[in-house]
């Protein structure tokens, strides 16, 4: 490929204005794009039933994008399996349930570059003592990680003397805890976790005032569905755990096992950020054709990090609104939007079928 991805990195994470950013993405979104055609048999198979000539694309919105589902239903790879150093998985209870990504080194290295980038430039590029509502048993096999291990591993960049919250059997480990914040009395912390594990195995066995955190940082994403039945949305979240634990900071992220490392942060006004390195996407569901600002439709995320997979351009199963582009309060460049949620008995149909 003759474009230089570390090129991507010579500004900061949030910089490039739309029509700069479509030129700059569009060219190597299209490269990638290639690279995945002639390196990955399935990947070719359904871009030639589809009738696509990835070299003509002249917009970002028409690169082609495969159904997120199909990982779930095929093992795509773009490089020889003697070079994928893990594979990851999404959530799932069966094997035929679960996506399968596998990753060369090349690709874990930007999965890990860019997530530093963007990190940073929410928490500073400091790395924190960090504090993990998890236990460390969902790391028992690096080389083979669900979701929430695959989110520890790379949030864990940003952190320094990590410490896991809870135990084998998800108990809160409170003097440890204690302990851990008495070392780092007089800094800043970072805190991560599941959107739903942070409700159910931290706030709620703990008290109010039991733990003092104004000086942390918290960052937390995935296992919204869990909460939608005690009513709890993202502005009671955020209160209920500023309440009890004195947190000022409260960022909420949206990322998928199959584009990790291109998470797209929540800002102080509320909004999902989208950042030099990706792209989003939201198509009408009645003919995947790109929905207006302030639509409602099906969301595809589009990514500079997969090499080793055709991961790079990927329609969700997901339902979000772009709220705008190059505008937000916050002075953050790019589009930024919301999630609506997932579509019910997703079975997204189009590019797998002609497969």
């Amino acid at each position: 490929m003759s474009v230089d991805f570390d090129n991507l990195f010579d500004k900061p994470p949030y910089s490039l204005e739309k029509e700069e950013k479509e030129y700059v993405l569009l060219e190597y979104l299209r490269e990638l794009s290639l690279f995945h055609y002639e390196n990955c048999v399935e990947y070719r198979k359904i871009i030639k039933a589809s009738g696509i000539d990835i070299s003509a694309i002249n917009e970002l919105r028409n690169v082609p994008f495969l159904p997120v589902r199909l990982f779930k239903d095929m093992e795509l790879c773009s490089v020889p399996k003697d070079e994928v150093i893990k594979t990851m998985y999404s959530s799932g209870t069966t094997g035929k349930e679960r996506s399968k990504i596998f990753l060369d080194k090349e690709t874990a290295s930007r999965q890990q570059k860019v997530m530093i980038k963007i990190v940073a430039d929410f928490i500073g590029s400091k790395r924190l003592p960090m504090l993990i509502i998890d236990s460390r048993d969902v790391l028992r096999d690096r080389t083979k990680l669900a979701v929430r291990g695959a989110a520890i591993l790379g949030f864990s960049i940003a952190g320094t003397d990590r410490f896991f919250a809870l135990d084998d059997e998800l108990n809160v480990d409170l003097e440890g805890i204690k302990g851990f914040l008495k070392k780092h009395a007089d800094e800043k912390i970072l805190i991560f976790g599941f959107t739903s594990m942070i409700w159910q195995y931290f706030y709620k066995t703990i008290a109010d005032g039991e733990l003092g955190l104004s000086k942390a940082v918290l960052i937390h994403g995935g296992g919204w569905k869990k909460l939608i039945s005690e009513q709890i949305d993202n502005n009671t979240y955020k209160l209920s755990l500023r309440k009890r634990f004195n947190i000022q900071e409260i960022y909420d992220y949206y990322g998928m096992v199959e584009q990790t490392g291109c998470i797209y942060m929540e800002c102080k006004c509320g909004h999902l950020h989208v950042s030099n390195f990706s792209e989003i996407i939201v198509r009408r569901t009645s003919d995947f054709s790109v929905a207006d600002i302030g639509e409602e439709g099906l969301i595809q995320v589009v990514s500079t990090i997969p090499k080793s997979y055709p991961g790079h351009s990927l329609l969700t199963e997901d339902k979000g609104v772009i709220l705008g582009e190059d505008d937000c309060p916050c002075g953050r460049k790019g589009k930024y939007f919301k999630i609506i949620g997932r579509i019910i008995k997703a079975e997204i149909r189009g590019c797998s079928d002609v497969y």
